[in-house]
């Protein structure tokens, strides 16, 4: 059953998600950032590329014909993508895919609109008896 973990209080969404996809890459797993929002994607996949500068971080969108292929994928549904390891939900909804990752984040920001959507997906998982944690970044 897939384990979700939220990080609440993140100050920059993208940020986090940026640190948590380089550490996941650096211990082998598999990742998938979800977004239905173009811009939030393209954000992040520059942040991929400029981000430590010393490093190179593979990635690419759901729909590229090598996305089975590439460790870290981005997009708004799971296209060619064969990953199971981690999924990063940068979205205010619940994916409907999700229960085929053994690891679901959720980030959440400081925006009172973000927090209350996010406590709909904290409920939604709950009430369905998913292993869950929380991870303040405001006391990190």
């Amino acid at each position: 059953m897939t384990r979700v973990d939220f990080y609440s209080n993140a100050a920059d969404k993208l940020e986090l998600a940026r640190m948590i996809i380089h550490k996941a890459h650096k211990q082998g797993l598999n990742v998938m950032v979800h977004s239905t929002a173009p811009t939030t994607l393209d954000d992040l996949d520059r942040r991929l590329w400029a981000d430590p500068a010393t490093s190179f971080l593979p990635h690419c969108r759901t729909d590229a014909a090598h996305a089975a292929q590439t460790p870290v994928v981005l997009g708004a549904d799971i296209g060619n993508a064969a990953h199971t390891d981690v999924l990063v939900n940068l979205d205010d909804t619940t994916p409907g895919f999700f229960s085929r990752f053994e690891r679901l984040i959720e980030i959440v920001s400081l925006d009172e609109a973000d927090r209350n959507a996010a406590r709909q997906r904290w409920l939604f998982y709950k009430q369905r008896g998913y292993a869950m944690s929380n991870h303040d970044m405001s006391r990190k």
